[in-house]
């Protein structure tokens, strides 16, 4: 009887702890799911936001803008180069650098 009551007893608290461990499971994955929308509004709002900075990145870099920026006092010592202190290379050309073994990377 007690070889009965002890085996019943391992079952119980076998069946108890896989019961347990499967609610845990579903409590982990519930916690995620409601997660998700507020990862959702927050990938949201940083795509909005990088747009708007893209976009003041764009109008800061305006020519326009630029050229009122040197009307301004602050910048009033600025500027333009002149013609000879003007570096170009023509297209087409690379540079090339020589690695360890002496050999031209393109």
């Amino acid at each position: 009887m007690i070889r009965i009551l002890t085996r019943l007893g391992i079952c119980i608290c076998a069946s108890a702890f896989c019961l347990y461990s499967y609610i845990d499971r579903q409590n982990q994955l519930t916690h995620l799911k409601i997660q998700i929308p507020m990862v959702e509004k927050e990938i949201q709002s940083l795509r909005e936001q990088t747009k708007k900075l893209h976009y003041e990145i764009d109008r800061f870099e305006s020519p326009s803008h630029l050229l009122e920026l040197t009307r301004m006092p602050q910048f009033s010592h600025l500027r333009h180069p002149l013609l000879r202190d003007i570096l170009t290379l023509g297209e087409g050309i690379a540079l090339q650098e020589e690695n360890s073994w002496g050999k031209d990377v393109p």
